[in-house]
């Protein structure tokens, strides 16, 4: 079976590698000529344990290549980006319509169509469905598309794309049963079948789950800084209730899914998803709640420097889409000289931990890689101008006494 996957990303490359392994001959698709030209020597762009292992194999056996145009193929998968239009919230499927169109000339009857890439409720009839259809293709007899949203979690992409259930949304029934042939090549999970709008809003809504109590963990933080309450260990007892599983809070949301897909149902009915915009809003706003307690903290230092450890949204990954830390930094820049460290991502303008905490003021924690969670304290100690930590993903448990360590539990004593 030839399979074409359109976008190398995340999503997109560890499918291909996955195909690829389970004796099929896959091509990779991207508008990025430096990526194909990397990944046909084997070299991925992306940081994920196994992937670059699978794809190099891969290229050696020839039966995975890339390119900047698709080929005739027995299966299409569209795993193209789906941001969000910000003057409305509704999703921008220009990209997952590009995509379409570049296949056109290439799809033949028989083939199987699947957009994985996140979309709101009844893109894939009202809008995909029609492209393929102008040509003169019946769906459900002369192809077979379907929308197969992808749940899995950075850092453990390629464990979870083979065991995690997979919701198969055809367009007809026939279109989720050649879908469902296609994954298990590699899926070990239930092939749960549906329709295409069901599979649609089910992908949006796991995500707005999501969004929504992470909202209430982040609601809680600010209550209880402002009324003196240690928000940390509300948490902690009130998860001791068999039925109550409060998340934890942070400097917010990031990741294409989380702080995007709940727009994409809040477009659609904005009258009755009042609780999703709320939790949006919320979560949107932690970045300011970040910024506006640095400078409580440093309100008594001028000039001061502030060592930013982490960009990426996601602990041990390179990933920083739609990263809040980004917004933390532009709220700070203007006022505060900024050095940034992370391991995991390649920035010519990033430093080393110790040159970024050298005479800083402050070390402000906004990613959770497992480096910051027991830092060189006596290198801080000695060699920052006042030894404070402000620990926005709350994973430090201890720090000598000689640091003041702040995070959402005690930011009242500020």
């Amino acid at each position: 079976m030839k399979i074409c996957i359109i976008g190398q990303g995340y999503i997109g490359l560890p499918t291909a590698a996955l195909f690829a392994k389970n004796g099929c001959d896959v091509l990779g698709v991207d508008i990025d000529e430096g990526i194909v030209n990397n990944l046909n020597k084997g070299k991925i762009h992306i940081e994920e344990p196994g992937i670059g292992e699978m794809i190099k194999e891969a290229v050696e056996k020839n039966v995975y290549h890339a390119s900047l145009k698709p080929e005739k193929s027995d299966v299409f998968i569209i795993t193209v980006p789906t941001p969000y239009i910000k003057e409305n919230y509704s999703c921008d499927l220009s990209y997952v319509i590009t995509a379409c169109n570049e296949i056109l000339e290439y799809v033949e009857k028989g083939n199987t169509i699947i957009v994985e890439s996140t979309i709101a409720p009844m893109s894939t009839d009202n809008i995909v469905k029609p492209i393929f259809e102008e040509k003169g293709f019946t769906i459900g007899k002369d192809l077979y598309l379907a929308h197969c949203p992808e749940r899995v979690l950075p850092g453990k992409i390629i464990e979870e794309l083979i065991h995690n259930n997979r919701i198969i949304g055809g367009i007809t029934p026939e279109c989720s049963d050649k879908a469902a042939e296609v994954y298990s090549i590699f899926v070990k999970g239930n092939m749960m079948k549906t329709e295409a709008k069901t599979a649609e809003l089910s992908k949006c809504m796991e995500n707005t789950f999501r969004d929504v109590n992470i909202a209430l963990a982040n609601e809680l933080s600010k209550i209880s800084a402002e009324i003196g309450v240690n928000a940390l260990d509300v948490i902690k007892l009130a998860n001791k209730h068999p039925r109550v599983n409060i998340h934890s809070p942070g400097p917010g949301v990031g990741g294409h899914c989380l702080a995007i897909d709940p727009y994409f149902v809040y477009a659609l009915a904005p009258d009755q998803a009042k609780i999703i915009k709320l939790a949006r809003d919320t979560n949107k706003s932690m970045p300011k709640f970040v910024a506006d307690n640095v400078k409580k903290i440093l309100k008594n230092q001028k000039s001061s420097k502030i060592a930013i450890l982490g960009v990426s949204y996601k602990g041990n990954t390179g990933d920083t889409r739609e990263s809040p830390a980004f917004d933390v930094i532009n709220l700070l820049k203007d006022e505060y000289e900024l050095a940034i460290h992370d391991p995991h991502v390649i920035n010519d303008d990033y430093e080393s931990f110790k040159d970024a905490s050298k005479d800083a003021s402050l070390c402000l924690i906004l990613s959770d890689h497992n480096q910051f969670k027991n830092l060189d304290y006596e290198y801080l100690i000695n060699n920052m101008k006042t030894p404070i930590i402000f620990d926005t993903k709350n994973i430090i448990k201890k720090v000598p006494k000689e640091i003041e360590l702040y995070n959402f539990g005690n930011l009242y004593k500020i």
